[in-house]
């Protein structure tokens, strides 16, 4: 089990939100890093170390730390994160051919796994859906194999309700998916969580197609500051 701090990640959401602003279209691209781009990864990285470690203020200084080592952070990442990048694919080929999972390249080597809440989760509920734990098996391995990475598991769901039980359950959500990796042997330091609630919806919650769309975890992996 980790610490979890809302207030503190929400400083750590809000650089992961400049940061992956725009998803690639190219799969596997490798983007070109100068200076700024590894120090912005670096930045991210920084402050979920932060957040983890430090209570007081710590997200913040991390994200400094990480910013200033930033540079040396995109050299090996782009290789790193294709090789991880693939075996999701390969891994989760059957949830994403069923439409249960979507995987995302995005900019600054960043990968964003989108599970669909419908397959996760039983409706009004926290609790991870037994058919479902063969997939965050899989992740979970994954990341495991690959340790230089941090995550960070965002919940969100649609505007069903009010709006403070659906803050509360999407932040839950984030939790049970952050604790069953955790139980599958992921490092809780490399783990933060946050719950969007109802406030970044993909799709008009007019429809029940649309609300589908907008019940959501997703999954950010983002390289860390190992690489030289």
């Amino acid at each position: 089990m980790f610490k979890r701090n809302p207030v503190e990640f929400l400083i750590v959401f809000a650089c992961l939100l400049a940061l992956a602003g725009c998803a690639t279209n190219m799969t596997h691209e490798k983007t070109k890093k100068g200076a700024g781009i590894g120090a912005l990864v670096g930045a991210l990285s920084g402050a979920i170390i932060g957040y983890q470690n430090d209570h007081s203020g710590g997200a913040l200084r991390g994200a400094l730390i990480g910013g200033a080592a930033g540079g040396a952070i995109g050299a090996g990442a782009g290789v790193y994160m294709d090789k991880q990048q693939t075996e999701f694919e390969q891994e989760l080929a059957n949830e994403r051919a069923q439409h249960q999972i979507e995987i995302e390249r995005q900019q600054n080597e960043i990968l964003k796994l989108t599970m669909n809440s419908e397959v996760s989760f039983d409706f009004n509920s926290a609790n991870i859906k037994p058919t479902f734990r063969p997939p965050l098996d899989k992740i979970a391995d994954i990341l495991n194999r690959y340790p230089r990475t941090q995550i960070v598991v965002v919940g969100h769901t649609d505007t069903i309700g009010s709006e403070q039980y659906n803050q509360d359950l999407s932040n839950r959500r984030a939790i049970a998916v952050a604790d069953y990796l955790v139980m599958r042997g992921v490092a809780s330091s490399r783990l933060g969580t946050e719950g969007r609630g109802e406030l970044e919806p993909r799709a008009s919650n007019d429809t029940e197609d649309g609300r589908a769309l907008n019940r959501r975890v997703e999954v950010f992996v983002v390289p860390n500051n190992d690489f030289s």
